[in-house]
């Protein structure tokens, strides 16, 4: 089974002569990146695993030191890379707060709670959870819709190809708040969908 992995950091740029470099937090976090021993550098499908050598913290900047890297130049390529280690090394949540990566495949729900006649009914799938970003009223989920959802119209599921006629699933950002999203199972994979409109 493939080892699970999240982004914890960003390589920004070289510190020193030794190939030591200076790495931004994905969580804003810094204590509990000291702890690293190995992770994974990554950009695109560019993968380098290697191990720490040794982590520091000064002025909230962290300083770390990768084996087999030695000078600025070498330390220089992996500019921009992300930092990817195991969840043992994240930053640990607080209540109502996730990963970004358990968020990633999850199911979006909708059950129409609203309408007596559909209480009893199942939720229904409206898409996939592809991705999450950064907005800037806050975070954003990027939801592939689903082909087979029937409580969505056809017009709203997909994007077509005004030269071919081709019809895609169509993708939407969705705000991550309580207005829009209800709850958030990542044990169960699912996520809750609040409204229908939001899609429009």
């Amino acid at each position: 089974m493939e080892k699970q992995q999240f982004v914890v950091g960003f390589v920004r740029g070289s510190h020193g002569v030794r190939g030591e470099c200076k790495v931004e937090s994905a969580s804003g976090a810094y204590e509990h990146l000291l702890k690293l021993k190995e992770v994974t550098l990554r950009q695109g499908d560019l993968l380098k695993e290697v191990k720490v050598e040794s982590t520091s913290l000064g002025n909230n900047t962290l300083y770390v030191k990768f084996a087999g890297i030695d000078s600025p130049e070498a330390i220089q390529k992996y500019s921009k890379w992300e930092i990817l280690a195991d969840r043992k090394y994240c930053k640990p949540l607080k209540k109502d707060e996730w990963y970004i990566e358990d968020l990633r495949n999850c199911s979006l729900i909708y059950k129409g709670d609203d309408d007596p006649a559909t209480l009893d009914a199942p939720a229904e799938i409206v898409g996939t959870i592809t991705d999450v970003l950064e907005g800037g009223a806050g975070n954003l989920l990027e939801v592939l819709l689903s082909e087979n959802c029937k409580c969505v119209s056809e017009e709203l599921k997909f994007t077509v190809n005004s030269k071919t006629g081709e019809k895609t699933a169509r993708t939407v950002l969705i705000p991550f708040n309580n207005e829009f999203i209800g709850k958030v199972d990542v044990k169960n994979s699912t996520v809750q969908l609040m409204h229908l409109w939001i899609l429009e």
